[in-house]
């Protein structure tokens, strides 16, 4: 009997787990998942290439030395993982945009970075600006990519893996496989 209550308890769950990727939005995940690669890689090249950070153990070893390494800050995986934490607060600064040539709708970055050139606005034309609240639904699929991911997208930067985009929300995630021929820079 309570054999039968823990595999219909699995069936349940296993259902409810189905049911709730397929109701995903590819456009919006895709979107979340190539808006967290982009604003890493922004955040990652601001860091000071010289600047290194120690890892490894801190134990002394029986000859009295310490065992450790210095790698770039940039792509280490305390910095990588304190980036994360902050990664999905800056999806206000993307909105729905719709291909005038293709059809093709994805979020996008509308609002230029700080240090970005002042005149290098896009056309604002083909964005979709639905209220104050509307970036709230990329906001937690950002949330919702990161938390699935987070060991993914450290190792990826970590190792320093030139297509991220396409290995992160391709191949690892399939958050833009079906749209993979639009797979661009945001």
């Amino acid at each position: 009997m309570a054999l039968w209550i823990i595999q219909m308890n699995v069936m349940v769950l296993l259902v409810f787990i189905s049911s709730s990727q397929a109701r995903r939005d590819k456009v919006l995940y895709c979107s979340a998942c190539k808006a967290i690669v982009d604003e890493l890689k922004y955040s990652v090249s601001r860091v000071d290439p010289k600047k290194t950070i120690n890892v490894g153990s801190f134990r002394l070893s029986p000859d009295g030395t310490i065992k450790d390494k210095k790698v770039p800050l940039a792509r280490s995986e305390t910095h990588l993982s304190e980036l994360l934490d902050g990664v999905c607060n800056s999806m206000s600064d993307y909105a729905l945009h719709m291909d005038p040539n293709t059809k093709v709708k994805q979020y996008m970055r509308f609002a230029p970075r700080s240090s970005e050139a002042s005149g290098d606005f896009p056309d604002f034309n083909n964005f979709q600006f639905d209220g104050p609240e509307a970036h709230n639904g990329l906001k937690f699929a950002c949330e919702s990519v990161v938390e699935e991911l987070e060991d993914d997208i450290i190792s990826l930067f970590s190792q320093g893996v030139e297509h991220v985009h396409e290995e992160l929300c391709n191949r690892i995630s399939d958050y833009c496989k079906e749209s993979s021929h639009t797979n661009e820079e945001l």
